[in-house]
């Protein structure tokens, strides 16, 4: 079936799923020739946006047949830049990444060529990833190799920050103004800083020449393209897309088309100037573009239908920009294509009012119509929320393509509020980004610095710090479980191997930040950054109005039910010792059938509202807050504790012997705050019941997943019945709420006829994705999920 409301959308999205992503090297190239010319002759700032100028002088351009947005991170649809500044990809990385069997980028002789002869040379030692691993010490590349935590910035720059509504009032012109302003206004006899806030300038204002070239040479392309066409009708559209290329982005839109072009304009140009963590999403889209959309609905020059063609249009375009290639343990915790935009629909607004529209509506029509992996599109429910626009919310949940995901508006203004923003900023700009983390629009850089294995911190204490993964001893030795006598020395020594593997991961992350701070400024998402010209300050040095690190902790259903199993089985019923339960998951349960039954069968379960689990996983959430939170950095962001997995959870576990609860060796762990597969037996209102125990206010985002059969949410009994569960969770304060609809059946008969299920997509963890581009062990920890009823 092809999908899109008119002919033209229907070939676009056509081109856009059926385009085998590549790699392009075209970046890395100009790049490697800008560096080559001026390193060392001028400061690093003004270097980069040099770089960012000549990349947009001199990038191929592309224009197709149908577009009305234009715009790609490549050279073409589905093409993949390289970013050796970064990550400078060896050879064996490229033949990975062209013949894996999911997730795999086509790769060319040229390209092997032009890497081993001219990017390996010149970027293998600059990259940062190699710095880093250099200067690292050996307590982090131990923990690191075993499993214990990931580090987002091996691969990708410290961008994470979402769109919010200056760059539809003001154009690159009028940043260059302000820049110009600020030039004036330093202070060479006084400032001591003078000269560095001079380079900084610098380079936002070339970063800014940059994307008004970008504009006019789109202009040009598009009037260039005219003179060949003979089609009347696309002839007077790329007239349209001429004068709109001519407006936009030198100066504000006025209109609905213009508006969506300079939105996209300047996604392409973050996301070209450095590999962000996320995809610079757009944030509250409905409410940048009804003022647009009313004004042109009004006076008759926009009609509904030709607004929902553009933002279909939009949506092509995101689906074209697959994520930039990974390896190696990046691809493990990330295996997908998806850049993790994401798309916030019906959030309050400045005023504190309910901000759903007409937009917001149009918006979860083209989500629906659309159904392509990227942008990944949630909603924000709030109590002032019609209960018409969350039905029509959980319809298009309900047919089980995993979009769109349910956030809680109150609950993330109180975490922002919670993390020192200001009442207005968080009114303003308060959204969930990437996949469930939390932040101020436009005003703060809030950075993913990497996953935490928390149930593998248990394991090195029953080990004495010994690792199996890797073969080596990598954490403390917190003592001879044998001899603890109580549950309270057990947790005593969890919490002293967590205080010890934060310790390093900190010192870690420091020592990265002050590498991305010292050698990759961004100068464009710089510009468009609430306080960072005003302070004459690059985003990733603190220039942000916000700045906030995040550790993501995963799998906190298996921590809990481990250290309950524990708990119950040696320190209350007495019916087992530490050394059994120890050689029973070295064994991987097996001959250990009667021990099992009772560690998986009669133990308290989290995600059954049992104070005895839930207990435990209050009590594991406090140390984690105590030990994480708060934590500072060396430009100034406070660390803050998150609960999201990507698909880390299915590494981690792979990194794992069985656990105490159960839990077999090398299997995936539990995502988010989602409970242990098959251990929330008593429905899902007992899930939210647990997870709201969390006090998710303290963080910057926890993720829960809930699966249903299609069976079970049918018809309008359906719909209530996930409406009530969605705000029954979030009157708790739970934060989020995701949904896969789908069958086992479905699932099991797609993992054997893989050609029958092309089009099938599940939700993971924050994203969706196709089965068919899942792992085997990914699929099959989706398999296992827990089918509730309602």
């Amino acid at each position: 079936m092809q999908r899109g409301s008119t002919i033209r959308v229907k070939r676009l999205r056509e081109q856009s799923v059926s385009t085998h992503p590549t790699i392009s090297l075209e970046r890395a190239l100009i790049e490697t020739d800008v560096y080559r010319k001026y390193e060392g002759k001028v400061p690093t700032p003004v270097l980069r946006g040099m770089f960012f100028k000549t990349l947009m002088q001199r990038r191929t351009l592309y224009l197709g047949d149908d577009e009305l947005i234009v715009g790609e991170k490549g050279v073409a649809p589905q093409s993949a830049p390289t970013f050796p500044e970064l990550c400078c990809h060896s050879l064996t990385d490229l033949d990975n990444m062209n013949h894996r069997e999911h997730v795999s980028f086509h790769v060319t002789d040229e390209q092997r060529r032009i890497q081993r002869d001219i990017i390996i040379p010149f970027w293998q030692e600059r990259a940062t990833m190699t710095k880093m691993m250099d200067m690292l010490p050996q307590a982090w590349h131990d923990l690191f190799n075993g499993g214990m935590y990931t580090e987002f910035m091996t691969q990708r720059g410290p961008g994470h920050t979402v769109a919010d509504g200056k760059i539809y009032h003001y154009g690159y012109a009028d940043f260059m103004a302000l820049i110009d302003a600020e030039l004036t206004r330093i202070d060479f006899n006084n400032d001591m800083d003078a000269e560095h806030k001079q380079a900084e300038l610098q380079g936002m204002h070339l970063v800014c020449e940059g994307m008004i070239i970008l504009g006019r040479r789109y202009a040009q392309l598009a009037r260039q393209k005219k003179k060949s066409c003979e089609d009347p009708i696309r002839r007077e559209e790329l007239e349209q897309l001429a004068d709109i290329c001519d407006r936009v982005p030198a100066h504000a839109p006025r209109t609905f088309r213009e508006a969506v072009q300079m939105y996209w304009f300047t996604h392409i140009g973050v996301t070209s100037e450095m590999n962000n963590w996320d995809a610079y999403s757009p944030g509250k889209l409905d409410q940048h573009l009804e003022p647009f959309y009313c004004e042109e609905i009004a006076d008759g020059t926009l009609t509904r239908d030709q607004a929902r063609e553009i933002l279909e249009c939009l949506w092509v375009k995101f689906n074209n920009q697959p994520a930039p290639p990974k390896v190696g343990i990046t691809l493990k915790e990330s295996a997908t294509y998806t850049d993790f935009c994401n798309i916030n629909t019906g959030a309050l607004r400045p005023d504190g009012t309910c901000g759903v529209s007409d937009v917001s509506y149009l918006i979860l029509e083209v989500m629906d119509e659309m159904r392509l992996l990227q942008p990944s599109s949630n909603v924000q429910i709030s109590r002032k929320t019609p209960e018409h626009f969350l039905h029509e919310a959980v319809k298009i949940s309900r047919e089980g393509w995993g979009q769109p995901a349910f956030y809680n508006s109150e609950a993330i203004i109180q975490e922002l509020l919670t993390m020192g923003k200001s009442l207005d900023d968080v009114y303003e700009s308060g959204i969930a980004s990437g996949c469930v983390e939390t932040g101020t629009a436009g005003k703060e850089a809030y950075v993913l610095t990497g996953y935490l294995n928390i149930p593998k911190i248990l394991e090195l204490v029953m080990y004495r710090g010994y690792d199996h993964y890797s073969g080596k001893r990598i954490g403390i030795d917190c003592g001879d479980p044998a001899t603890f006598a109580s549950y309270e020395e057990l947790y005593a020594a969890f919490e002293r191997e967590l205080m010890y593997v934060i310790d390093v991961k900190v010192a870690g992350n420091n020592l990265i930040e002050r590498l991305f701070m010292d050698a990759l400024p961004v100068p464009l998402l710089s510009t468009i950054t609430d306080d960072c010209i005003a302070k004459a300050k690059d985003y990733n040095c603190g220039g942000a109005r916000y700045n906030t690190s995040y550790i993501q902790c995963v799998g906190m259903g298996t921590i809990v039910d481990s250290l309950s199993a524990l708990k119950r089985q040696i320190f209350e019923d007495h019916r087992f010792t530490i050394a059994e339960i120890l050689d029973a998951c070295e064994h991987d349960f097996t001959g250990y059938d009667s021990l099992y039954d009772q560690v998986s069968r009669h133990t308290p379960k989290y995600g059954n509202d049992d104070d005895a689990a839930d207990d435990i996983a209050r009590q594991v959430a406090r140390s984690l807050q105590r030990i994480i939170a708060g934590r500072p950095t060396p430009k100034g962001s406070k660390t803050i504790v998150e609960f999201l997995p990507t698909t880390c959870h299915v590494y981690f576990g792979q990194t794992m012997l069985a656990s105490p609860n159960g839990r077999h060796a090398h299997v995936p762990l539990p995502d988010g705050i989602s409970p242990e597969k098959g251990a929330d037996i008593n429905g899902p209102t007992a899930v939210i019941r647990s997870a709201a125990k969390l006090d998710q206010l303290k963080t910057g985002g926890a993720l829960l997943n809930q699966k249903f059969t299609p069976q079970v949410v049918a018809g309008t009994k359906g719909i209530i019945g996930i409406s009530t569960l969605i705000r029954s969770y979030f009157a708790m304060d739970g934060h989020h709420l995701q949904f896969n609809v789908v069958d086992r059946a479905t699932l099991l008969d797609a993992q054997k006829h893989p050609d029958q299920y092309r089009n099938l997509i599940v939700r993971v963890a924050g994203y969706s994705d196709y089965f068919n581009n899942l792992d085997k062990a990914l699929q099959d920890e989706i398999i296992a999920r827990t089918e509730q009823t309602l």
